[in-house]
């Protein structure tokens, strides 16, 4: 079993996909590993057994070294879901949202590293005891669940304080300059998705990703409203990033009064909207960083972007200079 630090450093790019449930599936892992990237498969909470053997098998087909994301909070209900996304050896395991402590030996076993996102400091004290091999710190600004109480510069600076473990950073790194800012400050690689999600090979539908390529870095919220208008079973500490829209514009900040007022046929209406791809009312989980997403691209084409990352850090060494 290769360690994450080895793993990371064999990234020609150091930029791996975030395994956002609904985007990234196998063939965007795929071409983000075989653009020099690291792509990881995400398990939703909805997943079946057989969606995801088929989407960890299009990347395992490949070739390309990948990983898988799995919502620790939805494993009890479904335990075989972590059965079935390791089943094809993926090299880095990511257990986020609870305790990854159950899991741990399964994934080891398995030939995985494991690493745990974060998204205060206490998380990640947590995450460090119970044994991960890395930690994912991800600030408010990202796309999708995840904690929203703080911003990802001052979260990774704390955290790097706190261990000498690898530390990956998401949540606004969308361009060379912001890797090569967290690279600068001791990350060891960037946690990207919104970027991704927009591209050629994400399972995004085409109306969510021209909405992705349309938004612009003010025109997202952080809110609990979606997942509880359609009954999603979330731990109410985590909230999702989103595109603004017809929706948010009514009940992003009144969750306690949308709590009251949500009945059957709202659950089904939101559910519906998102079958018929309705933006007005459903969510397009994307971070802040989509105002900075100007156009289609492949996942090849995104990493491409980030590959001037050296220019940057070469750019800062002049304050080396006494």
């Amino acid at each position: 079993m290769s360690t994450l630090e080895a793993i990371l450093a064999d990234l020609a790019i150091p930029v791996v996909g975030a395994p956002m449930a609904g985007a990234a599936g196998g063939r965007l892992a795929a071409a983000i590993s075989a653009g020099g990237g690291l792509g990881l498969v995400g398990v939703g909470n909805v997943a079946t057994v057989d969606q995801v053997r088929a989407e960890v098998g299009l990347v395992a087909e490949s070739g390309e070294r990948f990983g898988v994301g799995l919502m620790c909070w939805s494993l009890p209900a479904n335990p075989a879901l972590l059965d079935a996304a390791l089943e094809s050896g993926p090299a880095v395991v990511s257990l986020s949202f609870g305790d990854p402590r159950p899991y741990l030996p399964a994934a080891r076993a398995a030939g995985a590293v494991v690493v745990a996102q974060v998204g205060t400091r206490t998380e990640a004290l947590e995450a460090l005891d119970a044994g991960v091999d890395g930690l994912v710190v991800r600030g408010s600004e990202g796309g999708g669940h995840g904690r929203g109480v703080v911003s990802t510069l001052p979260l990774l600076q704390q955290v790097l304080d706190l261990t000498d473990r690898p530390v990956l950073v998401g949540g606004g790194v969308a361009t060379a300059r912001g890797l090569a800012a967290v690279l600068a400050a001791g990350a060891s690689a960037a946690w990207v998705g919104t970027p991704f999600a927009a591209s050629a090979e994400s399972l995004f539908r085409p109306e969510l990703k021209a909405a992705v390529i349309g938004a612009d870095t003010d025109q997202t919220v952080y809110t609990r409203a979606f997942d509880i208008a359609q009954r999603f079973d979330w731990p109410t500490i985590y909230g999702g990033r989103a595109l603004v829209n017809g929706f948010t514009e009514q009940w992003a900040h009144r969750t306690e009064a949308l709590e009251e007022a949500v009945t059957d046929e709202l659950t089904a209406t939101m559910k519906q909207a998102r079958v018929d791809a309705d933006l007005s009312l459903a969510p397009v989980y994307a971070g802040e960083s989509a105002g900075l997403v100007d156009r289609p691209r492949t996942a090849a084409e995104v990493l491409d972007g980030f590959a001037s990352f050296r220019e940057y850090l070469r750019a800062a060494q002049r304050w080396l200079v006494d």
